[in-house]
């Protein structure tokens, strides 16, 4: 069967190529096979990510950016009317939760990540249009189509310029524009005239019409026709593509659209990033990284781009403090770090998890000492009576250190249910609580960077590491309930194991610490306990018979992709294939209902109905929401598919 399943997958893949060569010639070279004896560094690894066009800029949309040169290529729009409340000229283009008539309606189509083909529909004033691009052999191709048109429709308007402090110079010349690097030069035009109109716009700029089609292009002169012909074919290859994951295309469709869109460019440390919201970044001035959310994101990567599943995980490996922790935040900011606290330890097993993808051991390498280091942290600042908990450093001039609620966020879960009524010992900067999902996620560090250790050869490593997770191990053994039939988190001060079940409470499952049989009733009793967390939307965050599930707040009593997929990977640990098929399925039927909708990922989803937008202040273009539909794909075999 499996054989059988490769063979059409084989065909299909001579189909796509052949395709590829009928449509495009000997257009571009094959990426992987051009860098995979050349890339051995982060630095090597970086220089080649950051040569292409791409929608590097965290703040529009509709920019385009040659990189390195930061050569920048924008659309833009000016209402031919003002509105009192809004604003009349469109220059930074986000996916707003704004839908009414003065707010840009954004749906992100498609967006491969090497930036080879980007299709969204933004609807505006009145007007709605598609605008497509393309990049063929380091030119960059646009495709403006508007479908419908207003009475007063807005004037579109063609920017370019240098960003980041970049060296080189842009003119305009004669209705086009010739930007120069050294002796590099490339020309950018339109295929519609420029209308000369007087517009209040810093720099040199090119506007037109929005009611008819519009090709905007580097390079000799086209035609409309050759950039329609052109974008038509490659939105035709990528489709072939995604045509590869067969019954789950539309899954990957999605998954590869989400990372596409919130892939950009860090300047401040020459890289390329993939923050978890372009919207949250913004918000810290450039860009901002999570801890686990950015080791996820590295893991969603993994599925089919090796290169910027490498990236990421250096990314977020690389913000390690001087006290030798993976950091809760890091941030564009100068020195901006939760310095008093970490997040949760997921960094070890997600560089195992793309490693077993891509044997490289110079990953590994890079990201070993770090990783080390961190895992090194934990017993020394969180051990706690001989367990581990969630706390907060005192960092003097940081007022929120040292506190219950830094230790919370700590955890990743700021408001969960699971910390209510716990008490802060500012001596130990720790909860005073013997926390399972802490205990399970070190064990399982400890044993996946033991293995990394041994695949470099630091034997003396290994054992350190397995020694600390058979100590842990041994405690987390003391949180087992035999009467629950579940690992329960334990109050330090009263001695009473808490009454809230979540599902880090099936944690244990990562650090292969149950036995088969209390795994099982792990299952039995509990997963699949339509009380607690079965049902037809899995897994809420705070189990359903709890009180604090009717809040249905982002921890109390929603659904996160990063809770089911650690529980997903757990159960694949043990003979649970049933119950791992089940939250794969219903997690991606969760994701692909809001995607179908509206193309929208939330950052987290309503337990009860399933909506993503049901509540205020989340996040609806969330990187890591695409683990809801990962899991499906590695149910199904294409995660071990070779590519």
């Amino acid at each position: 069967m499996i054989w059988t399943h490769n063979y059409f997958r084989m065909k299909k893949t001579i189909v796509f190529i052949f395709l590829a060569f009928i449509l495009f010639g000997s257009c571009e070279q094959d990426d992987k096979k051009q860098v995979d004896d050349e890339i051995h560094s982060q630095k090597g690894l970086n220089d080649f990510l950051l040569q292409r066009w791409n929608t590097w800029n965290n703040s529009n949309y509709l920019q385009h950016i040659l990189m390195p040169e930061g050569l920048s290529l924008s659309i833009s729009f000016k209402s031919t009317y003002r509105d009192s409340d809004y604003p009349y000229y469109l220059d930074e283009v986000y996916i707003s939760g704004s839908y009414d008539s003065g707010h840009e309606k954004i749906e992100p189509l498609a967006h491969t990540g090497d930036g080879k083909y980007t299709d969204l529909r933004i609807s505006w004033k009145g007007l709605t249009t598609r605008i497509q691009s393309a990049t063929q052999k380091g030119e960059l191709f646009i495709l403006y189509t508007p479908e419908v048109i207003p009475e007063n429709p807005p004037i579109m308007i063609m920017e370019t310029g240098l960003l980041w402090n970049k060296d080189g110079k842009v003119n305009k010349m004669n209705g086009f524009f010739q930007a120069e690097f050294g002796p590099i030069t490339y020309s950018m035009e339109s295929t519609e005239p420029d209308s000369m109109l007087c517009l209040p716009i810093v720099g040199d700029y090119i506007s037109f019409r929005s009611d008819v089609p519009v090709g905007v292009y580097t390079g000799k002169k086209r035609s409309l026709e050759y950039i329609q012909r052109l974008i038509s074919n490659r939105e035709i290859l990528v489709k072939t593509e995604q045509d590869e994951y067969g019954d789950q295309k539309e899954s990957y469709k999605a998954i590869q659209t989400l990372l596409g869109w919130n892939q950009i460019f860090d300047a401040q440390n020459h890289r390329p990033l993939t923050p978890a919201s372009r919207k949250r970044n913004e918000k810290w001035s450039g860009w901002v990284l999570s801890g686990w959310d950015s080791y996820f994101t590295a893991a969603i990567y993994a599925l089919d781009n090796k290169y910027l599943a490498f990236s990421n995980l250096f990314a977020i490996t690389n913000e390690v403090t001087d006290e030798g922790f993976v950091p809760n935040y890091s941030a564009a900011l100068s020195n901006a770090k939760s310095y008093d606290r970490s997040q949760p330890p997921v960094g070890s097993m997600i560089a195992k998890l793309v490693y077993d993808k891509y044997p490289e051991k110079w990953v590994l390498e890079e990201v070993y000492e770090n990783l080390l280091s961190w895992n090194r942290w934990w017993p020394e600042a969180r051990d706690n009576q001989g367990f581990l908990s969630w706390g907060s450093n005192p960092i003097p001039g940081i007022s929120e250190s040292n506190t219950l609620q830094a230790a919370k966020c700590e955890s990743g879960m700021e408001d969960s249910p699971l910390f209510d009524n716990i008490s802060f010992n500012k001596q130990t900067h720790t909860m005073d609580l013997a926390s399972v999902d802490l205990m399970s996620l070190y064990i399982a560090d400890c044993k996946h960077l033991a293995e990394i250790a041994t695949i470099l050869g630091n034997e003396e490593d290994s054992k350190e590491l397995l020694q600390r997770a058979e100590k842990y191990s041994l405690k987390l053994n003391e949180l087992w309930d035999e009467e629950m039939g579940i690992y329960r988190d334990l109050n330090l001060t009263t001695k009473l194991f808490s009454n809230h079940l979540a599902p880090t409470n099936f944690y244990p499952l990562l650090a292969g610490v149950p036995s088969q049989d209390q795994a099982a009733r792990m299952i039995e009793e509990h997963f699949m306990n339509p009380d607690e967390f079965f049902g037809e939307f899995m897994m809420p965050s705070i189990a359903r018979n709890n009180p604090e599930f009717l809040d249905n707040v982002s921890w109390r009593g929603r659904i996160w992709a990063q809770m089911n997929f650690l529980v997903y990977l757990g159960l694949k640990n043990y003979n649970l294939s049933d119950a791992a098929k089940i939250l794969a399925e219903k997690s991606n039927e969760l994701f692909m209902a809001e995607w179908r909708d509206r193309n929208r990922v939330f950052e987290n989803y309503n337990a009860t109905t399933g909506e993503g937008g049901d509540v205020d202040n989340i996040e609806n273009f969330y990187t890591t929401g695409g683990l809801l539909g990962l899991m499906k794909l590695m149910e199904e075999g294409y995660w071990n598919s070779e590519q």
